[in-house]
């Protein structure tokens, strides 16, 4: 609790114990005893200032402040003139006095001021505590000694030392040291990374374990840390329709109802002849129960809460209109590579022809491919590297300087070379045929490589794009949270994005598409959204963030995955999801719905009290407590259901 919310809270109790003692003394008799009739209303008037003014002077002054400023229409004000007016009824004689509830309207005010306080602080806490990633310093060596700098003062290719313990200050490439890095902060990860020269990291992580001297690749105010610490900061300018919807009804609400109570304290008794006092009370209780601050509370907090509660788990969203848009989502596209899948090759089939073991196979092949830097013979090396550490049985292989010579490549068909004596090709079909090597053909899914040894030929490799781990059961999630439509546009082969979209459950795919085919095919998938669904659902675009800027951006909501670092990203998606995880999507649309089903509930609730108040008190049926519950009470209960938004622990066991 800050040190303002400590002292409202001691104003508070103080008035509280204050207000009760009177209550006590009022009941006993004592006042009537010492004051006599009508002194002891005079007394009570005096004694219930006491409190009232403990608790309210700084409301009581900010009505009036924003009274000469030209805002006087706002909570603060309704609240002033409305316990005002229920002392001032002391001065119509022969009405019973109502100097307690216009004390207790304005501590029960300040409670919910309080509570909503302490709210906004929990939520941008929640917020803070997963931001809390600006380093302070970075380490250079300078005449053989660490010295801590801005990291501001830092260029690109300027060189820093990270020790165990301290925040990454920078993008950077580790020079050198192995470490294991807390990315909890940006990721919402719970296991370290593991860290080594050559690997990039981030700005904002942690180092755990070992000191790593590491080269900056960007100037402070370009790193990741800088760029989600400027989008959290500017999140709460993107405010969404409901949210603005209840800003603009406010503005017209407050003016009406504050001229209503006025008519109804003032015309009935001019024209009917009515009581003064009876009718001043009810205008007054209308205006207590008029202050519409349940809603222009609860809402904003519910969906900066529903904001906050993202950012643990790692889904930084640019403005609750996202989040609101996200709550609507009916249709989800996905870019393939580098989403749903890691966007790195590796050997995922192999086919041995008779008589040759598969460690026979992948080691005439890398060797063949050895001096390649084909991400295809990388693929397959680093295979062949795994088998020959143990992972598989592998072939006794001798240094490859001496096994491989002759190596040529052939453009658009493969790699010809000598391995330990023997002509061995590896390539498509096309190189099997030039060579006049008879071979067994196949459909598999990816890139297929032909191995071949002495006009021999000893099997097939597959190469494929492997999968996420979690992107089978992020669209399983996806269509159990209601989405109705999931689709995958790719530049890949027809054949492989058919492949991958069975495995996953992907409802449509288009294949062999460039960047504009895929911002063509995302204008036809809104139009059949907006007709499916009447305008009421949205169409969110998943992507790396890199190359699909052009989609992020025209798609309703643009969604960055595995963005850490990525300007491109950034820049161009609505929200970013700091942890490359497919499931994650699913995590965040049910987030957004939950939070928008908050919202409502809190709308409707506060609504639904105030006007059922307000017709009670037009006909002089409720009192000023009621009046106190209609707007305190539902403004604390609305707040409180609010903070729900920020909880987020059933997300986190997924």
């Amino acid at each position: 609790m800050s040190p303002k919310q400590k002292r409202l809270l001691t104003r508070i109790i103080v008035a509280l114990v204050i207000f009760f003692a009177i209550i006590i003394v009022e009941e006993t008799g004592l006042l009537r005893a010492a004051f006599g009739s009508p002194g002891d209303v005079y007394a009570e008037f005096a004694l219930f200032l006491i409190p009232y003014l403990i608790a309210g002077y700084d409301v009581i002054a900010s009505a009036f402040r924003n009274l000469f400023r030209g805002h006087a229409l706002d909570e603060d004000f309704l609240m002033t003139v409305a316990t005002f007016g229920a002392f001032a009824l002391v001065l119509f004689p022969h009405t019973e006095p109502h100097m307690a509830e216009g004390a207790a309207v304005m501590l029960f005010f300040q409670v919910g001021e309080l509570f909503q306080s302490y709210a906004v602080d929990k939520s941008r806490k929640s917020i803070a505590d997963m931001m809390d990633i600006a380093p302070e310093f970075a380490n250079v060596m300078e005449e053989g000694k660490l010295k801590q700098v801005d990291p501001f003062e830092l260029a690109p290719d300027d060189e820093f030392i990270v020790m165990p313990g301290e925040r990454i200050p920078l993008d950077g490439i580790i020079l050198t040291g192995d470490s294991q890095i807390d990315t909890a902060a940006l990721t919402g990860e719970s296991v370290p990374r593991t860290a080594r020269p050559g690997d990039e990291v981030i700005s904002g992580c942690v180092n755990l374990t070992g000191k790593l001297a590491v080269r900056a690749t960007k100037p402070f105010e370009d790193s990741t840390v800088s760029r989600i610490l400027e989008l959290v900061e500017n999140a709460a300018e993107k405010k969404a329709r409901t949210e603005n919807f209840i800003t603009r009804f406010a503005r017209v609400y407050t003016p009406i109802v504050v001229g209503v109570a006025a008519v109804l304290a003032i015309v009935p008794p001019l024209l009917l002849g009515g009581d003064w006092a009876d009718w001043v009370l009810r205008g007054l209780t209308f205006l207590v129960v008029s202050c519409p601050c349940a809603l222009v509370i609860s809402v904003p907090l519910s969906f900066f809460g529903g904001i906050g509660g993202a950012s643990r788990l790692g889904i930084l969203v640019k403005g609750s209109n996202y989040l609101e848009a996200l709550g609507s989502t009916e249709t989800v596209v996905f870019d393939k590579t580098g989403t749903l899948t890691d966007g790195t090759f590796a050997v995922t089939e192999l086919a041995c022809a008779p008589g040759v073991t598969e460690a026979e196979l992948v080691a005439t092949a890398a060797a063949a491919e050895a001096f390649s830097t084909h991400p295809i013979a990388q693929s397959v090396r680093a295979y062949g590297d795994a088998m020959a550490n143990g992972e598989r049985p592998a072939a006794n292989v001798a240094p490859l300087a001496e096994r491989v010579r002759d190596v040529r490549e052939v453009s658009g068909q493969g790699v010809e070379a000598v391995v330990d004596g023997r002509g061995v090709l590896v390539g498509n079909g096309k190189l099997m045929t030039a060579h006049g090597v008879p071979f067994q053909a196949t459909d598999a899914a990816g890139t297929v490589l032909y191995v071949a040894a002495d006009g021999a030929f000893l099997g097939t490799i597959v190469i494929a794009d492997t999968i996420k781990p979690t992107a089978a059961r992020a669209i399983a999630d996806l269509h159990a949270a209601g989405v109705k439509k999931t689709v995958m546009l790719t530049g890949d082969r027809t054949d492989v994005a058919a492949s991958v979209a069975a495995r996953l459950g992907i409802d449509e795919v288009h294949a062999e598409l460039l960047p504009q085919d895929k911002v063509a095919e995302v204008e036809k998938l809104l139009a059949a959204t907006e007709r499916d669904t009447r305008g009421k659902g949205k169409l969110a675009f998943v992507g790396d963030g890199i190359n699909d800027a052009p989609v992020l951006t025209r798609a309703d909501i643009g969604i960055a995955m595995g963005a850490m670092g990525s300007d491109a990203a950034i820049e161009a998606a609505d929200i970013v999801l700091m942890n490359d995880n497919p499931d994650d999507i699913a995590k965040a649309i049910d987030v957004a719905r939950r939070t928008m089903r908050i919202v409502w509930q809190n709308i409707i609730f506060a609504l639904g009290i105030k006007f059922a108040v307000l017709i009670l008190a037009a006909f002089g049926i409720a009192n000023m407590w009621m009046a106190v519950f209609a707007d305190v009470g539902v403004a604390v209960i609305a707040i409180l259901n609010a903070m729900r938004a920020m909880n987020v622990k059933r997300y986190e066991k997924r």
